[in-house]
């Protein structure tokens, strides 16, 4: 375990465990044993990570969220607070379904919003945005905006956060932020033409 990130007192880190530079663990957090926390993280109070769940680099988790094992979040992702996570489909008190535990992933740089709830089984894809209170019961195009219950696309969203504006006669979007462009490339599939989804936000930046 890292010495070099910061735990609050009230907070409680379980042995062996592997912690980032630079990560922030807040009031009253649990932390499990062999999870895997990355650089810069933000914990908010009361965040209980389970066993063998692996967060990475730079994630953000609000207050009150319980990261279960078998979720996975890449790097950069934000957790809203009280967001939920689950683990088992079809879960019963009477039945212990420890083996049957269903895999969440969250990738690069996705946000979760408020109150959300992220069904076990699903990918979110990269930069998707969850809102507020949506459930989400199966797998999310990249930059896709999820909205309601049960949660539908309602649209895309920007790597700056920005909904994206309906397409011009090329079929390009224009992020009103940075002056990105956006183009589905196939039905339901969007990239950026500007920036590579598998590169920095922050190098990226426009000047």
């Amino acid at each position: 375990m890292s010495d070099t990130f910061f735990a609050h007192e009230s907070a409680w880190v379980d042995q062996p465990c592997e912690i980032g530079a630079g990560t922030k663990i807040w009031h009253f957090c649990h932390i499990s044993a062999n999870s895997k926390l990355g650089r810069g993280c933000i914990l908010g109070q009361n965040v209980f990570v389970a066993n063998d769940v692996v967060i990475g680099d730079n994630v953000k988790i609000q207050n009150n969220v319980s990261v279960y094992t078998g979720v996975e979040l890449e790097d950069d992702v934000f957790c809203g607070p009280s967001c939920v996570f689950t683990n088992v489909i079809n879960p019963r008190s009477q039945i212990n379904r420890r083996s049957e535990y269903m895999k969440t992933l969250v990738r690069r740089g996705a946000t979760l919003g408020a109150n959300s709830t992220i069904v076990c089984g699903a990918t979110v894809g990269r930069y998707a945005f969850i809102a507020a209170g949506a459930v989400v019961r199966g797998d999310v195009p990249d930059y896709a905006l999820m909205l309601g219950v049960p949660a539908r696309r309602g649209g895309w969203m920007s790597r700056h956060g920005h909904r994206l504006p309906a397409p011009d006669a090329s079929g390009i979007m224009t992020c009103p932020e940075s002056g990105w462009r956006y183009q589905e490339t196939e039905p339901n599939v969007l990239r950026c033409l500007d920036w590579s989804e598998d590169e920095s936000l922050k190098k990226g930046e426009p000047s």
